[in-house]
Parts: C-alpha cells; sequence; structure tokens
C-alpha cells in the first residue's frame, strides 16, 4: 500500500501538468505549401493536427497583396476580392469549418501587414493607390528586404488594414487575428512621405523629421504611433466580437523597434495585444536560451507571461532544426513556466514524425482563456 500512494500520487500529478491549457500552435501559409489549394488538402492538413494534439492554427489571410477569403475590402479597393488561384472557392471558411470539427481554434493571419508587394516596385496596390506609398529619406519608395511598403501612418492606408481585419470578424466565426513583423510594423528607413512630415511638423512647432532615421526621438515618435494603432486593431475587433482574440507575433525585442518601429512590450503594457507570440527564431539552444531570459519577466511583465508563448523555427527553406535541437527549444520553455508555442511553419511538423510529437504532446489539453 505503501508503495502504491506514492505511483498513485505522480499519476494524478502529471495527469494535472498535463491537463493544463495551453498554446500548441502552427502557422499554414501559402508559400512553401499547397495546403489551400483545396478543400481536401485543408480537410488533411487539420487531421494532422489533430493527431499530433496542436489546438491551434495560424491560416494567413493577406499576403503578397491579396486576401485568402473572398474581401468586399479589396474589391472597392483594388477591383479583385481573392487572389485568384483561390477564385471560386473560400479558403478561409473551410480552414474554420474544418478545424471547428476538431475543436482547433483559427487565427486569421495577416501576414502581408503593411507590406504593398515583395519585389515589385510596389505592385498592384501603389500602382492603383500611389499615395499610399511610404518613402525613405531621399524621396524614394520605402523598400526594405526586398519589401516594398505602404505608409503606415497614413490614414487611408490604416482604414484599409482596419477594414480587412472587421471583415473578417463580422463574416467569419474565427478565434483570433494576428499580425506579426509587419503589422503593425514600417521599416525605421520610413517616415519621409508628405503625409507623415507634415504630421510631424504640425507637432513639432513646424521642424521637419531628422534625416538621420535612427535618431532616437524620431524612432521613438514613429514607435509611438504605431503602439496607438495596435490599440486601434484592439478596440476594434472587440467592439465587433469579444470573444475573438487579438494576437500579434513581432520579431524580437528590441531590435524588432530598433528595424521595424515594433516596441511591442509597449503593445503588451497597454493591453491592446492579447496573445503575443514572438519570433524566437535561432540556430542553436544557447541564443534561444538568451532570448527567453530576456523576455521572461522583464520584456513581458511577470503579470503578462500567461499571454506569452514562443515563436519557434522548424523550416525556412531546406532548413530544419535536427529532434535534438527542437526538444531542446521546448524543454526550455517549460523550464521558464511556458506550457506552449507555436511553430514556423506547417509543413515542417512532417519531418519529426507522429512519434516524436507525441512525445512533446502527450494528451489533448484545452486553449487557455486569455480573454480579460
Amino acid at each position: 500500500m505503501k508503495k502504491i500512494l506514492p505511483s498513485l500520487f505522480f499519476f494524478l500529478l502529471s495527469t494535472l501538468l498535463y491537463a493544463q491549457p495551453a498554446v500548441r500552435g502552427v502557422w499554414l501559409t501559402n508559400v512553401d505549401s499547397d495546403v489551400l489549394t483545396s478543400r481536401e488538402k485543408i480537410k488533411a492538413a487539420v487531421k494532422l493536427c489533430d493527431e499530433l494534439n496542436f489546438n491551434a492554427i495560424f491560416m494567413v489571410t493577406w499576403n503578397k497583396g491579396y486576401t485568402m477569403y473572398p474581401s468586399a475590402t479589396m474589391k472597392k479597393h483594388l477591383g479583385v476580392e481573392i487572389d485568384t488561384i483561390y477564385k471560386g472557392r473560400d479558403p478561409l471558411q473551410e480552414m474554420i469549418e474544418e478545424a471547428h470539427k476538431k475543436n482547433i481554434k483559427v487565427f486569421a493571419w495577416f501576414e502581408f501587414g503593411f507590406a504593398a508587394s515583395y519585389n515589385r516596385d510596389g505592385g498592384h496596390i501603389i500602382a492603383r493607390h500611389p499615395e499610399w506609398k511610404a518613402m525613405d529619406n531621399k524621396g524614394q519608395l520605402l523598400d526594405k528586404g526586398n519589401f516594398e511598403w505602404m505608409n503606415a501612418f497614413h490614414p487611408d492606408v490604416q482604414d484599409f488594414m482596419l477594414s480587412m481585419i472587421t471583415e473578417v470578424v463580422q463574416n467569419y466565426d474565427i478565434d483570433g487575428i494576428q499580425g506579426d513583423d509587419r503589422l503593425p510594423a514600417l521599416p525605421v528607413e520610413g517616415g519621409y512621405d508628405p503625409y507623415t512630415v507634415e504630421l510631424y511638423k504640425s507637432e513639432h512647432g513646424g521642424k521637419t523629421p531628422p534625416q538621420d532615421f535612427r535618431e532616437p526621438s524620431w524612432v521613438q515618435w514613429r514607435a509611438d504611433r504605431l503602439t496607438k494603432f495596435s490599440q486601434t486593431i484592439f478596440d476594434r475587433v472587440k467592439g465587433i466580437k469579444k470573444n475573438v482574440i487579438v494576437s500579434m507575433s513581432p520579431s524580437i525585442h528590441p531590435w524588432a523597434k530598433e528595424e521595424y518601429l515594433q516596441d511591442w512590450p509597449a503593445w503588451v503594457e497597454q493591453g491592446s495585444v492579447e496573445l503575443v507570440i514572438p519570433q524566437l527564431y535561432r540556430y542553436n539552444i544557447d541564443d534561444y536560451i538568451l532570448l527567453l531570459d530576456d523576455i521572461a519577466g522583464k520584456q513581458v511583465p511577470q503579470k503578462n507571461m500567461g499571454r506569452f508563448y514562443p515563436g519557434v523555427l522548424i523550416k525556412v527553406g531546406t532548413y530544419q532544426p535536427d529532434e535534438k535541437f527542437l526538444n531542446a527549444m521546448i524543454k526550455a520553455n517549460r523550464k521558464y513556466k511556458v506550457n506552449g508555442e507555436v511553430f514556423f511553419f506547417y509543413e515542417g511538423l512532417k519531418k519529426y514524425g507522429k512519434k516524436f510529437w507525441k512525445k512533446q504532446y502527450t494528451k489533448k489539453v484545452a486553449f487557455p482563456e486569455l480573454r480579460k
């Protein structure tokens, strides 16, 4: 009897631990993946996520200047309501229907954010709306990493983005929306368009912005506007459906602010993000743990740690971490009392096999309660 009691205690304890709510998510994009090209492939992807005990899919909804659902906003402003590859279908609706059958949450991920195009000189968006373009300090279309950008500070551009977000919240049984390293964001080199220059002058006694785009007060002024827009997104979503989760997946801090004006710890502090998933994309465990240590209780105060889950890289191009490294990252998360993570991206799940994932996620768990 004495031997049975400790065994029973540890069994019950382990059951309780595994039963704790967790975010077990994966990003599903339309780049380097054909999942969204048919309902059958969506169904198969959902089936695999269910078998591996995942409980959230972050599905690309806005990418390469087009939507993955029929959008009245796109039709109005750009004359095309959906990416032509999906014409006659609604991949977002199909994903929601299939995922909800398995009790998996679906987040509409606005991956392209304020980017207008990739290596296309602004693409169809800037061609149709040249007044929307962001500009660098030479007066050129803002280009960083081959992405060309819309002006994140222009009210018409903000309204365009908000309209897409709100139509998804209004028209779909979505569980959440998500921005990332391009929403809300703008490369630090931007802010020299006529609208933003006049706005700055109106608040600085007629002075023009510094030519040095990294001048600290100029960086902060622009970052503060994106922080304000983060609150606007939150308020707009909650004004329609209070149960829809507002999630963001920015780059790591302080790099996110220094390069893309994303002062995301301020978003967390002001309460405009309920689920924050920084992209902790590193290629060795020591660097990964350093990021975890910077975030846990520091960049994210202890009171808000329940809203933090790491973004973990499992595939980019031909690179994938080996099982030992991936297992070490997941273990590090648990050591920091973070019960879950979100993986970039879906196609990477397949390398490791069901046996590996079943060791990580031994049983299904509920998604945590994040609403205020």
